[in-house]
């Protein structure tokens, strides 16, 4: 039997893409390029394992925001704004499961320009995405950071959020996004590990239980 997709190699391995047999080089050039490749695949679960990171070196540094600093100090004191913007991320795949790597970066994108002006310049300038993918990831992190401002008032009498502080907490995570994505068209390197800090069974996907996970420090 030849390979379902160049039908000149002989066939090899199942691929549940297309459910149907491809040859190991078909499976290897088009992975997560033109198959959109479910998570639970064997050979991608295999793939990722040999996969080394991505080297920032080979990034467009324009893409990881290089005029904002993270100090080291900032990332342990900002922990829980970093795992509740994980977390909204994770929820935004749970919500749309057609979500990749890709969209998350370019919603991530869009944020922190968005937080970058403010900082910058005290404009709020926001260009609404045309992706309603994206759309989502967008909302919730909007909504994430309005249920931490409120937990901050309830817990402290004010709200002590600077904007400055998610502008580099979404930097942190756009830079994360970049160094861990595969950087093929459909990769979702980036999602699974992303899912794999909230896992389902703890519950934490819950929509009536996300505030309970956003503690402020």
């Amino acid at each position: 039997m030849s390979c379902s997709l160049c039908e000149v190699r002989k066939e090899k391995r199942f691929c549940p893409a297309i459910h149907g047999r491809i040859c190991p080089q078909c499976c290897g050039e088009k992975r997560e390029v033109t198959i959109d490749c479910p998570s639970d695949c064997a050979y991608l679960r295999q793939a990722h394992e040999h996969e080394k990171p991505r080297p920032m070196a080979d990034l467009d540094p324009a893409a990881l925001f290089p005029a904002v600093e993270i100090e080291q100090a900032f990332l342990y004191q900002h922990e829980q704004l970093i795992l509740g913007l994980s977390f909204a991320l994770a929820n935004s795949v749970r919500r749309e499961r057609a979500l990749n790597d890709q969209d998350l970066i370019l919603a991530l994108a869009s944020i922190t320009r968005s937080y970058e002006t403010l900082v910058n310049s005290g404009l709020h300038y926001e260009v609404p995405s045309a992706n309603p993918l994206q759309q989502v990831v967008a909302a919730e992190i909007q909504k994430m950071v309005a249920e931490y401002r409120q937990l901050e008032q309830q817990q402290v009498g004010h709200a002590r959020l600077k904007d400055s502080e998610i502008l580099k907490a979404l930097v942190f995570l756009t830079r994360m996004a970049h160094g861990r994505t595969s950087g093929r068209p459909r990769s979702r390197a980036f999602v699974e590990f992303i899912l794999a800090q909230f896992p389902e069974k703890s519950g934490v996907a819950a929509p009536e239980q996300e505030s309970s996970r956003i503690i402020v420090p």
